[in-house]
C-alpha cells in the first residue's frame, strides 16, 4: 500500500453559527388581558477559532474532514430570556499553521507559538425580541428579528515547521542519519537516494543554551523547481530557519568544484525563494570515513573559506567530527543571541 505524503497543506470549508430568532410573546396576567411585550433576543451563533496545538503535528485530519461548523443560537423565549448562544467550535492546529482566507487570498494569521489563536468565523448576531421595540407609541409590537447568518469561509491552512536549523543536501548526502546522531529523533534512515519522504525534526540540548531545534528536509534533487523528485513541495519549511546546514555527501566530491553541489541546492533555494540564500550557510562533509586519510581537505575547506561559510568534516555513521559540528552549531547560536543584544 503506497505510503501518505506528510500533510502540511488543507482547504477547509467553516460555517460559523446563526444566531436565534428573536421571541414575539406578551405578559399575560390577571386583569392585564392586553400585556406588555415580553419576547426576548435571540441568542447569538458560535465563533469559529483555529488554535496551535503542540498535540498536532500536522494537517492530515483535514483529509477526512473538510467542513466545519460551529454551534446555532437559540431562540428567545418569554419573559425577556435571551435564547442561549451557540458554541464556539476550536480548530486545533499544528504550531506554524499559516491560515488564509482561500477566497480572498488574504492572510489571516500566523499561529507559531502554542496557544495562538484566531477567529477566522463570527457567528450571527441573535434577532431581537418584541420586547426590543415596545415604546410609548408601539405598546405592543407584533414582530421580531430573525437571527443573523454566521460567516462562511473557505480557508487554506498552510504548515511551515518551526525549526530554527535546516538540514538539506542532494539525496542520498546522509541528512537523516546526521540528524539521528546529533538529537534523539527517530527517524529511519537507508542507504538508498530518495528514501526519506517526509520532514523530520529533532531536538539538540545544551546546558548553556536554549535547544535547537533541527529539521531535515527529504533530498532535493537540481531540477526540483521543474517537479523532479519531490519538487520544492518542502522547502517552504525552511523560511523559518535560522540558518541552513549544507550536508555534501564527500564520497562524490569534485575537487575541481569542491562545492558544485552545494550550489546545486542554492540555486533551487534561490528560485523557490532568494530568501533563503541571505540565510546564514554551514556546511558539512559527511560519509568522511569512506575517505582514504590523505584526501586533501584542506583544499575544500578553503573553497569554504573563500565563500564566507563555515565547514566541518564529519562521519554521521561512526561519530566521526560530530563533537566539532555541535560546537559550530552553538557557536553560530551564541553569535545569533549577540547580534539580537546589539
Amino acid at each position: 500500500m503506497p505510503r501518505r505524503q506528510f500533510a502540511d497543506e488543507a482547504e477547509i470549508t467553516v460555517q460559523a453559527g446563526a444566531g436565534g430568532a428573536g421571541c414575539v410573546s406578551f405578559a399575560r396576567r390577571r386583569f392585564q388581558p392586553r400585556g406588555a411585550a415580553d419576547g426576548g433576543n435571540g441568542g447569538r451563533g458560535g465563533d469559529i477559532i483555529v488554535v496551535a496545538s503542540p498535540a498536532v503535528r500536522s494537517l492530515a485530519q483535514f483529509r477526512h474532514q473538510r467542513l466545519f461548523r460551529a454551534g446555532n443560537g437559540q431562540p428567545g423565549s418569554g419573559r425577556r430570556q435571551t435564547g442561549a448562544h451557540g458554541a464556539d467550535l476550536r480548530i486545533p492546529v499544528p504550531l506554524g499553521t499559516i491560515v488564509r482566507d482561500a477566497g480572498q487570498n488574504r492572510l489571516l494569521a500566523d499561529l507559531a507559538g502554542a496557544g495562538q489563536e484566531v477567529i477566522v468565523a463570527h457567528g450571527g448576531r441573535g434577532g431581537k425580541g418584541n420586547a426590543h421595540f415596545g415604546s410609548s407609541r408601539l405598546r405592543s409590537p407584533r414582530f421580531a428579528q430573525p437571527g443573523e447568518a454566521g460567516q462562511e469561509v473557505r480557508l487554506h491552512l498552510e504548515l511551515r515547521l518551526p525549526a530554527d536549523v535546516g538540514l538539506v543536501g542532494l539525496p542520498n548526502s546522509g541528512k537523516t542519519t546526521l540528524l539521528t546522531q546529533l538529537t534523539a529523533a527517530k527517524a529511519l534512515a537507508s542507504p538508498y537516494p530518495l528514501s526519506t519522504l517526509e520532514p523530520h525534526l529533532g531536538v539538540l540540548q545544551h546546558e548553556e543554551f536554549a535547544p535547537l531545534l533541527l529539521l531535515d528536509l527529504p533530498g532535493v534533487m537540481a531540477g526540483a523547481h521543474t517537479g523532479k523528485g519531490l519538487g520544492q513541495r518542502f522547502l517552504r519549511h525552511l523560511l523559518r530557519t535560522r540558518w541552513l546546514v549544507h550536508v555534501v555527501d564527500s564520497t562524490t566530491l569534485d575537487l575541481e568544484a569542491p562545492l558544485a553541489q552545494v550550489e546545486v541546492i542554492m540555486q533551487e533555494l534561490r528560485l523557490y525563494d532568494p530568501e533563503l540564500v541571505r540565510k546564514k550557510h554551514l556546511i558539512v562533509f559527511n560519509k568522511s570515513d569512506l575517505l582514504p586519510p590523505q584526501f586533501p581537505w584542506e583544499t575544500v575547506l578553503a573553497a569554504c573559506r573563500q565563500r564566507g561559510w563555515p565547514a566541518v568534516v564529519v562521519s554521521a555513521q561512526t561519530g566521526q567530527g560530530l563533537a566539532a559540528l555541535k560546537e559550530l552549531l552553538w557557536s553560530q547560536q551564541k553569535a545569533t543571541i549577540h547580534e539580537h543584544l546589539q
